[in-house]
């Protein structure tokens, strides 16, 4: 009887401790079901809360704060005076998950290890550094291939991974990583079924203090309906997902706890896959008047009124600064070359008709000027139903130039491996947000970067532009940083590799019934997006608490 008692005390202990954590939960990605991959150097079927939160930067710039650096496994920077090799000084005991020092040797491993693999190197870094070495246990030095003003802001963009766990794995670029040993605030998976997933508290963290939150709870959902069911009902804690006539199906629902907030965010862009296998389509792709025509031909206003409830933001700037970078806008580059990303029916017919693109065999559709058929798919996720209109909405407006565009919904994890590997003839996309418009460009048009991510889809590269990004890095004057940018937007002007159509908010709903903390639009201490492209979302989730 005294046994049973003491185990029954037990089960009563260890529930209550269960039932005491705090468990957030929140949407990240659609997906019909979870595969167990936290691979922190996968770009497409590793879980998007791999980076941030399982494995920490060593710096976080906060965008909404002047891009200030929020240090982070690291604890401070040194930039030599001629930029041309950087310092950076780890944390004292810092700890892996499993309780085994994080040193220096694991950064200069990570960064050796990448050059090793460059598959792994989705930011090129090793275009950027010469070398790697760890000075101490605490201290790592990077000698840098070009003097730059941001190198601590470039550098923390790759993950840490501990070196006695990745040095014995043979091929890492199919690694799926299903048990992670990492260094960030949420790095154990207790629970993880097709359906749901928990990722909970590193037992070894090193800012635990400040963490609030044990676990983040991540719920199937395979497309935006379903997420808008789980957000309405209350399922859901922080989203990042559009909702249409969010006002009306959300928030009336409890407006004291349930909220959103749109800021400006990523560009949005239809771009064509300039060295695409249809041989075809690729002379019509790589015609710069095709490109401006079929810009002319799409119906920005309604994207944004009809498609995006109003919400995005326009962008006719065919330099692709928008109202995020507006700072940084050459008037002149407007002037010269705006009516480009304008639209403009009549006049992306004319501009076929003098390119020589005609309807020669009577089909009700363009050829190319040779006779040869063109005809191509615009590849969008199927689960966002935002875009999924935006790509009709724009094919209804090439179809009306004569062009035989059709759409084309693969799941998203499909969708961005094409848009790497170059399995594809268009696309719509995006570029994520940042301090400057330098990162946009770097990851848009750096060659190193091709067949490593999304963002250098559309295959257009240019060896004068690459000059003038990394010009904008060997000074800190904003002056001439504005000078090599005015320059660079006029070529991407002028060969307009990209067709923006609008900016997206950045889609963020946050529900205050168990959680408070929230950055919010009267104080917006930090990007509230729990976005993959946000490293600052570490931030956010450190910011909040239970309710009560």
């Amino acid at each position: 009887m005294r046994n049973t008692v003491l185990i029954a005390t037990a089960l009563a202990l260890l529930a209550g401790t269960a039932s005491a954590q705090t468990v957030l939960t929140a949407n990240i990605e659609p997906a019909t079901t979870w595969v167990r991959n936290f691979n922190p150097f996968n770009q497409t079927s590793a879980r998007q809360s791999t980076l941030d939160f399982m494995y920490e930067p060593l710096i976080v710039f906060n965008r909404f704060d002047d891009n200030k650096p929020v240090y982070r496994l690291a604890e401070s920077f040194t930039l030599a005076d001629d930029l041309k090799s950087i310092d950076f000084k780890l944390r004292k005991d810092l700890k892996w998950s499993d309780g085994k020092p994080l040193t220096a040797a694991d950064v200069k491993f990570t960064y050796d290890y990448i050059k090793k693999f460059p598959a792994l190197d989705f930011v090129s870094i090793w275009t950027f550094i010469t070398g790697v070495e760890a000075v101490d246990g605490q201290t790592v030095r990077f000698t840098l291939k070009e003097p730059s003003s941001i190198a601590a802001e470039q550098l923390s963009q790759l993950p840490i991974v501990p070196e006695h766990i990745w040095k014995d794995i043979a091929d890492p670029v199919t690694f799926a990583n299903e048990n992670p040993v990492a260094s960030g605030a949420l790095t154990e998976i207790p629970r993880f079924t097709g359906q749901t997933y928990d990722q909970c508290r590193n037992p070894n963290y090193w800012d635990a203090a400040s963490l609030k939150v044990d676990c983040l709870r991540f719920p199937q959902l395979a497309d935006n309906n379903q997420i808008l069911t789980a957000t309405a009902d209350g399922t859901l804690d922080w989203g990042v997902s559009f909702i249409p006539d969010i006002e009306n199906v959300y928030v009336a629902k409890d407006p004291e706890h349930y909220h959103f907030w749109y800021s400006p965010s990523s560009m949005v862009a239809f771009l064509f896959n300039l060295e695409t296998a249809n041989e075809n389509n690729k002379k019509a792709f790589n015609d710069l008047k095709f490109r401006q025509a079929m810009s002319m031909a799409l119906d920005r206003a309604t994207m944004i009124d009809i498609a995006g409830y109003g919400y995005p933001t326009l962008n006719e700037d065919p330099g692709l600064m928008g109202e995020l970078y507006k700072s940084w806008a050459d008037e002149k580059v407007a002037a010269d070359l705006g009516k480009f990303g304008k639209y403009d029916a009549e006049a992306a017919k004319a501009l076929l008709d003098e390119a020589g693109y005609a309807d020669k065999d009577g089909d009700g559709f363009r050829e190319n000027p040779d006779g040869t058929k063109l005809s191509f798919s615009i590849v969008v996720p199927s689960s966002w139903t935002d875009w999924v209109d935006t790509v009709n909405i724009a094919i209804e407006g090439m179809q009306a130039a004569g062009v035989d565009a059709k759409i084309e919904t693969p799941e998203e994890a499909v969708w961005t491996s094409n848009l790497i590997s170059g399995k594809f003839d268009a696309a719509i996309n995006s570029l994520p947000a940042s301090a400057s418009p330098y990162y946009p460009y770097k990851r848009a048009f750096s060659v190193a970067d091709k067949g490593k991510t999304r963002f250098t889809a559309q295959r257009w590269f240019n060896p004068e532009l690459e000059a003038l990004v990394v010009e904008f890095t060997h000074t800190a004057d904003p002056a001439k940083q504005k000078e090599a940018m005015a320059k660079a937007q006029r070529i991407v002007a002028e060969n307009m590799p990209m067709i923006p159509v609008f900016n997206n908010p950045n889609w963020y709903q946050y529900n205050t019934k168990r959680f408070t903390g929230w950055s919010t639009e009267e104080n917006p201490f930090v990007n509230p997006s729990i976005s993959r492209t946000n490293p600052a979302r570490i931030l956010h989730l450190l910011a909040l608490k239970p309710a009560g």
